[in-house]
Order: structure tokens, then C-alpha cells, then sequence
């Protein structure tokens, strides 16, 4: 027999806010955390816009020792994966730890502990490469660190698939709560990718947005005038659990995960497929495994990078899923605020979904200014919409035609 899996508990830390509390009051007060790159020198650079995280410093979370032995993508998710786990109230009380998972994704982890090994390397020679370097950079080390940090001692894994690394570490976990594997999860996915080298890779493929002046007009997801995504750093993580788990120890339910889809375009290394036929095959996934129709979702929250192919297929992929009903769907995306945070998108996104689901509150897209009739989605355009939000859906769309979608949904017994 199918379990049922909800959500837990909460934490974030992200361009505009240090926990989830902060970071939500942003999406409500339509905040823009996007803002001139600090974290280097841009003036050889077209790109001058990222979503950093201000203010940070590692201290004040980490011991010095700690803090140097922990790449920035590691330090991220371990600060929202203990908001998140505080946030449950599971402890060694309530629950085994030998039935806890990590499912904690990243596009690529520790990239700027990889650039600045690299410098070392070949400025003062490899003998002075760090012995840290390699647990300080693979891209499982963010879950293992918050294994190690919890103490959780289930399943830990960490799922690579660029964008779409935290929702498909979220959904998987959905799946195997589902099945009994385990009895709660820790899922979602962390990014620190605002370096040189990651700057500039993505700056000489295009896919960076091409404006320097305005920062309210660098992330701008299916406005006619985007001209490319914005890099973003943080992590988003949620508490996965058992039903009957979290109500024999009382917990508080914020919602339920009922659906989850994954497919891939077997297409393009970058590009999305031109007709979102694969991103549209993994929402009506997703839908089949929560078994709803697609005028049962109210909400969606898109992938919308504010690249031109990406709005304009996923807008697609909605309508080829939705059929009539996309015209009635509301469809925001909220990297307008914080950017795009790669790997760590989905798990921030999902956030953004529970507490649309808690509070009644969509998530506008905000700085939207020139309508796309190309991406003519009722698109919740600058404000706030009050709702009585049932089911939501989040997407997201990766590099190597990874795609994946949840469903979650206002619980009730």
C-alpha cells in the first residue's frame, strides 16, 4: 500500500533572505535580490548582475576551522537544511535516525573551490593543492555534510541534472517515502556558482542576460525584452515525511506531495525541444501519479529562466499538457526575484509552493513590463493574487533535456 508523503518542515537562504521567514516576506513584497556582483571583480566582464546572498558571512553559522573545510554550496545547504530539520521538530524522541534520507542535489557543488584550486595549482604549484579539495568539491558532499551534521543515517544521494537537480532529488524522495523505504527525507538542492569561471562559461554561451544598467530589468521571465537568465546562489530544503509519522509525533503539516513526473528531450545538450513536448510529457507525468486532471492544478510555478527559448517552450510544454485549461492556470515565475539558482531552483521553488499552498498568496512575476503574445499565459504579472490554492505544480528544465515536475497539494485527511 502507497504511503502518503507531506511536507514537514522549511529552510531557505537565498538572494533575499537568510531563512524562509525572509525570504517569502521578499516574494510578497515583490523584492528584487538581484544586484551588482560583489563576489569579484566584473570589469573585464559583459555580465555585471547576479542574485548573491548579502551579507553572508561564514562565521556567523561555522566555526573558522569549519568554515575553510566547507565549499560555499556545503555551507548553504547545511544552514536550510537545519532551519528545515528545527523547523520539524523530529529529534532522536520521535523518530529513528537510521530511517532518515539526505536527497540533497547540486548542478555542480563546489565550482568555486574548483577555480581557486586551479589558480593555486598553477601559481604556487600542485604541491600546494589543499588536501580538502576533493571532498570540498564533488557534488555529493553537500548531502553528506548534512548527514553528518543530523546525524541522518538512511539513504543519502545526490542527484545531478543541472536545473533540475532538486526537484527530481524531491521527487525521488517523494517516491521512495511512497514506497517505505524510509521515513523522512531531507530534500532539495544547493548552488554557489557565482565565481569567474561560472560567470563566464555561461556569459560565453549567451545564456546570461545581456543588460547592465538596471537590475529590475536583468531577470525579466516572459517579458518580450528578456534577454537571458540571471545567476543566483542559495539553498532551498524541505522535510519529507510519512504521513503517519508526522502524526503520531504530532507534527505540523504544511502540505502534501502527491505527484511527481521526469522525462528527457533526448534532444539538445542545451536547448530546449522547440514544441516543450518533453517538459509537457512530465507534467502530464506528474499529474497521472497524483491522479488529477489538469483543470484540477490552480498554480503553477514555472521554470521561467528569462532566456527566449526557455520561456517560450515551456509555454508550450503548459499548453500541450493543459489543454484547454492553460488559459486558466495561473503561471508565475519567481526567478525575477532571486534569480536562477541552477541546482538549487527547485528546492527554493518548492518552498515558494508550500507557502503559496499555507498562505493563499501567488507569487507575482515581478518587473514585468512588455507583453510576449508569444507567452500569453495568465502569467500573475507584478502583484500578489490572492487564491484558495488546492494543487500547485513546480517545474523544472535542465541542460541535457532534463525535466522534471511535483505536485503538491493543501492537505487534508
Amino acid at each position: 500500500m502507497e504511503k502518503r508523503v507531506v511536507i514537514t518542515g522549511i529552510g531557505a537562504i537565498t538572494p533575499i533572505g537568510k531563512n524562509v521567514k525572509e525570504t517569502w516576506q521578499g516574494i510578497l513584497d515583490q523584492k528584487c535580490g538581484i544586484d551588482n556582483i560583489t563576489l569579484f571583480d566584473t570589469s573585464t566582464f559583459k555580465t555585471k548582475f547576479a542574485g548573491e546572498v548579502k551579507n553572508y558571512n561564514p562565521q556567523d553559522y561555522f566555526d573558522l576551522k569549519q568554515s575553510k573545510r566547507l565549499d560555499r554550496s556545503s555551507q548553504f545547504a547545511i544552514i536550510a537544511a537545519k532551519e528545515a530539520f528545527e523547523d520539524s521538530g523530529i529529534n532522536a524522541e520521535n523518530t529513528d535516525f537510521n530511517r532518515i534520507g539526505v536527497f540533497v542535489s547540486s548542478g555542480i557543488a563546489g565550482l568555486t573551490t574548483i577555480q581557486e584550486q586551479c589558480f593555486t595549482c598553477f601559481e604556487k604549484g600542485h604541491n600546494r593543492i589543499s588536501p580538502m579539495f576533493i571532498p570540498m568539491t564533488i557534488a555529493n558532499m553537500p548531502a553528506g555534510n548534512i548527514a553528518i551534521e543530523l546525524g541522518a543515517k538512511g539513504e543519502s544521494i545526490s542527484i545531478v541534472s543541472a536545473c533540475a537537480s532538486s526537484t527530481h532529488a524531491i521527487g525521488e524522495a517523494f517516491r521512495n517515502i511512497r514506497d517505505g523505504f524510509e521515513d523522512v527525507i531531507i530534500a532539495g538542492g544547493t548552488e554557489a556558482s557565482i565565481c569567474e569561471i561560472g560567470i563566464a562559461g555561461f556569459e560565453n554561451m549567451k545564456a546570461l542576460t545581456n543588460e547592465t544598467t538596471d537590475k529590475n530589468r536583468a531577470s525579466i521571465p516572459f517579458d518580450k525584452q528578456r534577454s537571458g537568465f540571471v545567476m543566483g546562489e542559495g539553498a532551498g530544503i524541505l522535510i519529507l515525511e510519512e504521513l503517519e509519522h508526522a502524526q503520531k509525533r504530532g507534527a505540523k503539516i504544511y502540505a502534501e506531495i502527491v505527484g511527481y513526473g521526469a522525462t528527457s528531450d533526448a534532444y539538445h545538450i542545451t536547448s530546449p525541444s522547440p514544441d516543450g513536448e518533453g517538459a509537457s510529457r512530465a507534467m502530464v507525468r506528474a499529474m497521472e501519479s497524483a491522479n488529477i486532471k489538469p483543470e484540477d492544478v490552480d498554480y503553477i510555478n514555472a521554470h521561467g529562466t528569462s532566456t527566449h527559448l526557455n520561456d517560450l517552450c515551456e509555454t508550450m510544454a503548459i499548453k500541450k499538457a493543459f489543454g484547454e485549461s492553460a488559459n486558466k492556470v495561473m503561471v508565475s515565475s519567481t526567478k525575477g526575484n532571486i534569480g536562477h539558482l541552477l541546482g538549487a531552483a527547485g528546492g527554493v521553488e518548492a518552498i515558494f509552493c508550500t507557502k503559496a499552498l499555507e498562505t493563499g498568496k501567488v507569487p507575482p512575476t515581478i518587473n514585468y513590463k512588455e507583453k510576449d503574445e508569444e507567452c500569453d499565459l495568465d502569467i500573475v504579472p507584478n502583484e500578489v493574487r490572492d487564491a484558495d490554492l488546492k494543487l500547485v505544480m513546480s517545474n523544472s528544465l535542465g541542460f541535457g533535456g532534463h525535466n522534471a515536475s511535483i505536485i503538491l497539494k493543501k492537505f487534508t485527511l
